[in-house]
């Protein structure tokens, strides 16, 4: 049953992540269904140009860090998105953890052209440069992430509020993987 609360914020509909439903927004990161070839004598398999890294603008160089991100419990609300204008993200899981996805086209930000999907237990993803995104939307524990960004000069970061919460949903008929 929706609480009064719940019924007056907008919904956001969640759809199971793929490459065909995210590409207006940048990669998914995913050995399934990857360009893949041995190496090293045959002892390694390389799983090839999973993303297209965007940081090269205004003198950008790409940089490798750690995110630790902590849990959020369902159900949840978004109140605010951000992007980066110069640069791509790339979000790639250390672990097995779920979590949720929301993004929207790049240029002024649309909220009804936001988009939610949650993830399979090894999925990552890249979004493209100044496509807006929530930040990380873990659920279940703390969970570590690789993110590829842009270093260097000039503002890569604008965040917006929204002008109201959007709760994020799933169709009834969906079960998230634990």
């Amino acid at each position: 049953m929706k609480t009064p609360e719940a019924a007056l914020k907008p919904t956001l509909q969640l759809q199971r992540l793929t490459r065909e439903a995210f590409a207006p927004f940048g990669d998914v990161i995913e050995l399934e269904g990857a360009r893949h070839f041995p190496i090293n004598g045959g002892t390694t398999e390389r799983y090839h140009d999973l993303a297209r890294v965007d940081v090269a603008d205004d003198g950008g160089r790409p940089l490798v860090n750690l995110f630790r991100a902590q849990p959020h419990a369902l159900p949840l609300d978004i109140a605010m998105m951000e992007r980066h204008p110069l640069g791509s993200q790339a979000f790639i899981p250390l672990t097995p953890c779920r979590y949720l996805i929301v993004v929207a086209p790049a240029g002024e930000l649309d909220c009804t052209q936001m988009r939610g999907f949650w993830t399979d237990a090894w999925q990552g993803v890249n979004y493209a440069k100044a496509v807006w995104h929530h930040p990380l939307l873990v659920l279940d524990r703390v969970s570590d992430f690789l993110v590829v960004d842009r270093g260097g000069e000039g503002r890569n970061c604008d965040e917006q509020m929204l002008l109201q919460p959007w709760r994020l949903v799933f169709a009834e008929s969906v079960e998230i993987p634990a």
